[in-house]
């Protein structure tokens, strides 16, 4: 694995677009929200603020213990959005932009699904109303193309705005932003409704909807000169209505060890193996 890992002091500016087995790796700062953080999974980041739920079993945990940065900081906070980038997100919890430097190297991501409330409104709110029909697509009925249009509109703006920021804060560093490894089947599994309450009809048009925003960040990736990790292939039949041992997210209820619809410490550990083998290390 050829991991070129250089201090602050002697770290040489790597442009994004350089061979990737030049890519440094310190100083390494990890941003982004709970699918960074590893929200749920123990054991915790006993220093972390405790509404940040940051384990030490998350993906950006995993390509420091496989990298060994000599200098790595974690800020990944739980329900984080874009905009806690630039302010704080809770008492407590600095902007994360401020963990980045000049000298920073290497930085990696998820962010954009908690912008507009997507992800609770579109998954959670769904399963509230899947019962009135769950043959159905009563959620798609609903909300039409709410969801996909607020990514495209608003989310995919935040998305570039966030990343330029990253871009403007370390000029020199590899920024990746990872993509959401895939939540559901491509259809619906009716004996998968009970841990995961969507209804059949729903589940395609929810599947459709996080391709949409895995297409709004590699487009925003593209557009700002970050790296993209695409999850899409690599999670297939890992998704949440997979059993256990199979699965790298947890379905809605009985979640073992993650929060629900969240990644678990196998999902995390696919996430970092993804990003090294994409970024060619």
């Amino acid at each position: 694995m050829g991991v070129g890992v250089a201090g602050s002091a002697t770290a040489k500016v790597t442009p994004p677009t350089a061979n990737p087995h030049a890519i440094k790796t310190s100083p390494y700062v990890a941003l982004g929200d709970s699918y960074s953080s590893a929200a749920g999974v123990a054991p915790f980041v006993a220093t972390a603020p405790p509404t940040c739920s940051r384990s030490a079993l998350n993906f950006a945990h995993d390509i420091a213990a496989m990298t060994k940065p000599s200098s790595f900081t974690d800020v990944t906070c739980s329900g984080a959005r874009t905009s806690d980038f630039f302010s704080s997100q809770a008492p407590g919890v600095a902007p994360q932009l401020d963990a980045v430097t000049k000298d920073t190297r290497l930085v990696t991501m998820t962010i954009g699904g908690n912008d507009e409330g997507v992800f609770v409104n579109s998954f959670f709110g769904c399963a509230t109303v899947s019962a009135s029909d769950v043959t159905g697509n009563p959620c798609q009925q609903r909300y039409g193309t709410t969801f996909t249009d607020q990514i495209t509109n608003q989310t995919y703006p935040h998305l570039v705005a966030a990343l330029t920021a990253v871009r403007k804060k370390a000029p020199a560093a590899t920024v990746v932003i990872v993509g959401y490894p895939r939540i559901l089947p491509s259809t619906g599994v009716l004996s998968c409704y009970p841990s995961m309450p969507i209804a059949m009809g729903d589940v395609p048009w929810l599947a459709h909807e996080e391709d949409v925003l895995n297409d709004a960040v590699r487009r925003a990736a593209s557009k700002t000169g970050a790296r993209f990790i695409d999850m899409s292939a690599s999670s297939l039949g890992h998704d949440a209505c997979a059993p256990v041992g199979q699965r790298w997210i947890e379905p809605a209820v009985g979640p073992i060890n993650a929060f629900p619809v969240h990644p678990n410490a196998m999902g995390e550990a696919a996430m970092a193996a993804q990003t090294l083998l994409q970024l060619g290390h």
